[in-house]
């Protein structure tokens, strides 16, 4: 049994037969009255979003969750199959728990699976990747990088905003968080 001082970022509280990943923390010590943690908490299976208050020194079971690195393989109809750097075994995800994180890999991608008995729990992707865009209206002269955007379809199917003089073919850095273009790539 753990605490609710021990609450950080990442955390998952088994509750309620449920377990649920910390996304956000707040200690609070008002001047008034104790202590408390302020807390947002995303259910790691149905994915819904709560915010929880626990009072400071309250008792909170913990879940083990045990995070691996794993290359993603392949589309197996509605599931993911990933391979297991260490052992090299292969696991199915299903769509669910991959999410938003499937518009952005590739073949031979590295993420960080969060697993819980066996059971796949949550992917982070890197923060950043490096895709190709597939398809974008051809920039006309005189468009420059402060100018406006455009969209933008990368080798995953998924459609960005880039800047105007981008053309099809080009290298693009892709923040997998809010799908934001960050910047060209020179190979």
């Amino acid at each position: 049994m753990a605490t609710s001082n021990d609450i950080k970022n990442g955390t998952v509280i088994k509750e309620n037969g449920q377990l649920w990943n910390v996304v956000e923390f707040q200690h609070v010590k008002p001047g008034k009255g104790g202590a408390f943690v302020r807390t947002k908490q995303k259910n790691v299976v149905s994915g819904k979003i709560i915010d929880k208050t626990y009072n400071a020194g309250a008792k909170i079971e913990t879940a083990s969750v045990d995070r691996r690195d794993f290359q993603y393989l392949y589309q197996d109809g509605a599931d993911f199959v990933f391979m297991d750097q260490t052992d090299y075994d292969q696991i199915n995800v299903s769509a669910t728990v991959v999410g938003d994180a499937s518009k952005y890999m590739l073949e031979s991608q590295q993420v960080q699976i969060g697993l819980h008995d066996g059971e796949p729990l949550y992917l982070e992707m890197p923060a950043s990747v490096v895709l190709e865009v597939t398809y974008t209206e051809p920039g006309l002269q005189g468009d420059r990088s402060t100018g406006g955007t455009k969209p933008a379809t990368v080798e995953t199917g998924a459609e960005i905003q880039v800047p105007l003089f981008l053309e099809a073919g080009t290298r693009v850095k892709v923040d997998t968080r809010t799908g934001d273009y960050l910047g060209r790539v020179n190979d």
